[in-house]
């Protein structure tokens, strides 16, 4: 019984482990922010789309956001689709696995499905979208720090520029005797500025995580907010059925 609860406390751990142990930073998302939506669905268009479809959201879905239609074909639609239609690509499975080794994946749900005990999808976005860095061992000449041996290049490098992966050896203090102990830290340095400052890169990214969190649950919000007047209509009635209770049970007690 004792080794049954020890590898029950363990599997966090080894799923950690699995992952890479890669500490996730903190999306500064909010799909309450309209305006961060509209910005990050713009980016999401410009950048991703061109290999990453969203085939299980439409266009005018969008109006969602505070977008019209017009405003929808004029700023969003940069094919021949029709507003109503889904958020699908023209590359086929067939080419992406010829050119790529694999199509890439489609993006309408995956702030969902990156989500894990290390963190939420969001934060997995945010923090993978920050942690491109070159290296020349790699196909793409760019690897991750949060997907180790990532076949995807960096598409937003000239946003970003290029970072690097150094390491450093700092010392920390070790017992109460004033010992000192040294660890290597790795940590990413901007060798090559971009057309956008790191605070300006950061904020397109969290707008670009928020929009990929919304489209993940649309209804999320509405969903939300139905769910507190529901618990406040409950909470009503369950006033309303006990003084109805007390009322018709005063003579029997």
């Amino acid at each position: 019984m004792k080794r049954i609860l020890l590898c029950l406390l363990l599997v966090p751990c080894l799923a950690l482990a699995a992952e890479g142990g890669y500490r996730l930073d903190t999306s500064p998302h909010d799909v309450r922010d309209i305006v961060s939506l509209q910005s990050g669905a713009r980016t999401y268009v410009n950048y991703c789309m061109g290999c990453h479809s969203a085939g299980y959201m439409r266009y005018n879905r969008l109006q969602d956001l505070g977008l019209t239609e017009q405003q929808i074909r004029d700023n969003l639609i940069l094919t021949g689709a029709k507003v109503g239609d889904l958020m699908t690509i023209g590359m086929s499975p067939k080419d992406a696995r010829e050119w790529f080794g694999a199509p890439p994946p489609d993006l309408t749900v995956i702030a969902r499905s990156r989500a894990s005990h290390a963190g939420s999808g969001a934060d997995w976005l945010y923090s993978y979208l920050r942690g491109f860095y070159r290296d020349a061992t790699r196909p793409s000449g760019w690897n991750n720090t949060v997907f180790p041996n990532v076949g995807m290049p960096h598409a937003l490098y000239a946003l970003q520029g290029e970072q690097v992966l150094k390491t450093e050896v700092v010392s920390m203090p070790r017992g109460s005797k004033g010992e000192v102990e040294k660890h290597e830290v790795q940590k990413l340095v901007l060798a090559k500025p971009g057309a956008m400052k790191p605070a300006e890169y950061d904020r397109l990214v969290a707008d670009l995580v928020n929009y990929l969190a919304y489209m993940a649950e649309p209804a999320k919000q509405f969903r939300t907010q139905l769910g507190i007047y529901v618990l406040l209509f409950l909470s009503l009635l369950f006033v309303l059925a006990y003084a109805l209770k007390k009322e018709y049970w005063k003579d029997v007690h």
